[in-house]
C-alpha cells in the first residue's frame, strides 16, 4: 500500500479517525451509548480492534473528541466576533455562520440531547455553555433593555430549536433552515434597532 505523496498518509489516518467517530454516533443513536461496545464499533467499521485502538481507547473519547472537532467552528466563531465592531452586521453574521457550524455537529447535538447523563458525566455541558455564553456576550448589548437582551439569545435558541423541533415537521431541510435563520436575524434586526433609537 504505497502512499503516493507525502501527507496522504496523514491525511488517511485523519479519515480513519472521522470515520470511527461517523460510526460510533451512528450506532449510539441506534442503541444507545451505554449499549454500544468498542468491539461492536470496530466491527460495523470493519477494521480489528486493535487498529480501533490506535486512535481511541475508550467510548468517552470517542465522543469528547468529537465535541471538540464539531464545536471548533464555535470557538472560532467567538475569537472572530470579539474582534470585530459591535455592529448589526457582525451580529448577523455571526448568527449566519453559527447556523452554518450547528448544521455540521448536527449528529452530536443529537447525541447531547439523548444522552444527558453521559455529557454530564464526561462534562462536555460544561464547556458548551462556556461557548453559549461566549456567543451571547457577543450578540448582547449591555446597555440593551433586558427584553432586547432576551431577543439576542433567543436568536441563538432558535437556531437549537429550529435543529431539534423542527426536523420531524414537514418540508425540504435547506428551507426550514432558512426559515429558522430569518426568525433568527430579525430578532437581531429588532434588538438592534431598539437600541439604536435609544441613543
Amino acid at each position: 500500500m504505497g502512499v503516493t505523496m507525502d501527507g496522504t498518509k496523514q491525511q488517511r489516518r485523519g479519515n480513519t479517525r472521522q470515520r470511527i467517530q461517523d460510526v460510533a454516533l451512528e450506532l449510539f443513536a441506534e442503541q444507545g451509548y451505554e449499549k454500544t461496545s468498542l468491539r461492536e464499533i470496530a466491527e460495523r467499521l470493519d477494521v480489528t480492534k486493535a487498529a480501533l485502538y490506535y486512535h481511541f481507547k475508550t467510548k468517552e473519547e470517542i465522543i469528547v473528541s468529537l465535541f471538540e472537532d464539531l464545536t471548533k467552528p464555535i470557538e472560532d466563531l467567538i475569537e472572530w466576533g470579539r474582534s470585530q465592531p459591535h455592529t448589526l452586521e457582525t451580529k448577523q453574521d455571526l448568527v449566519r455562520r453559527y447556523s452554518e457550524a450547528l448544521s455540521g455537529a448536527e449528529p452530536l447535538f443529537r447525541f447531547m440531547q439523548e444522552n444527558q447523563a453521559t455529557v454530564r458525566e464526561l462534562r462536555i455541558g460544561d464547556a458548551f455553555k462556556d461557548r453559549m455564553r461566549g456567543l451571547r456576550d457577543i450578540l448582547i448589548d449591555p446597555e440593551a433593555d433586558l427584553v432586547d437582551q432576551v431577543r439576542s439569545v433567543s436568536a441563538m435558541f432558535t437556531l437549537h430549536a429550529g435543529m431539534f423541533v423542527m426536523q420531524d415537521l414537514e418540508g425540504d431541510p435547506g428551507k426550514k433552515r432558512e426559515a429558522v435563520l430569518e426568525v433568527a436575524l430579525g430578532l437581531i434586526a429588532q434588538a438592534h434597532e431598539h437600541a439604536r433609537e435609544k441613543d
